[in-house]
């Protein structure tokens, strides 16, 4: 038995520092965490966003597993009226993305480095616009399937916390996890996938940022696939409705 997953207290697997951190990535660890970081008194209850980031935002995004940031830091960039929370384990990445803060002057930005559904699970019912999985790690081994974090308890909490007609975005250069998010998603009742042709799948949302990891990919000679799906709207066409 995996007893780490199996505990309610933490999914996070692996290494949380890579390369040793120095300079401006150390500083602005330092200096922004502290002030930025959702903390862990604030994760006992459920959070108001306006009180979370000092004032209220037109609308509130997540992206889960943010990477070095640089998705992330060219959102708030492109969308100043719209509060952004990050979750991301690694100190590493959470240090780049901090640094890029620090350079840029954002405030719309409010981060976890954690277990992303810590955040998640206390966050209010239908509070946020969008969520992006971006590139999650794809845990190939058939064992390891459970760790990722595309699976139906963990849609349960994403469809809670979505607005009605919220976007969930997901994106993977990894064909068999594309089908895994497809198959885990579809079969969601709170959920209906936008894709109406091969084409939608093969065409980033019109936000999208291309990432050293997704140009990484592509000189490798793997594709991204990018699968939306919205929540589904209460009393919809559909005949579903959730919860």
């Amino acid at each position: 038995m995996d007893s780490e997953f199996d505990s309610p207290k933490r999914r996070v697997y692996g290494r949380r520092l890579g390369r040793p951190l120095k300079g401006a990535r150390m500083a602005a660890l330092e200096t922004l965490l502290p002030s930025l970081s959702v903390s862990p008194e604030t994760l006992k209850g459920k959070i108001d966003l306006p009180t979370l980031f000092g004032r209220p935002y037109e609308d509130y995004r997540l992206e889960i597993g943010f990477g070095d940031g640089e998705h992330l830091a060219a959102l708030m960039e492109r969308f100043p009226g719209t509060g952004f929370l990050g979750a991301e384990p690694y100190i590493n990445g959470m240090s780049s993305l901090l640094k890029i803060v620090a350079e840029r002057g954002h405030e719309n930005i409010r981060v976890l480095m954690d277990d992303a559904l810590f955040l998640v699970q206390a966050l209010p019912d239908e509070c946020l616009s969008t969520i992006y999985i971006l590139n999650p790690d794809p845990w190939p081994k058939t064992r390891h399937h459970k760790r990722r974090i595309v699976n139906a308890e963990n849609l349960d909490e994403f469809a809670r916390v979505l607005n009605p007609g919220g976007r969930l975005v997901l994106a993977t250069d990894v064909d068999e996890l594309a089908g895994w998010m497809v198959a885990q998603t579809s079969v969601h009742p709170a959920f209906h996938w936008t894709a109406r042709s091969k084409k939608d799948w093969e065409t980033p949302p019109a936000e999208w940022i291309e990432t050293r990891f997704a140009r990484k990919g592509q000189a490798a000679g793997r594709r991204q696939t990018f699968l939306v799906f919205e929540k589904v709207m209460r009393g919809s066409e559909r005949g579903l409705i959730f919860p």
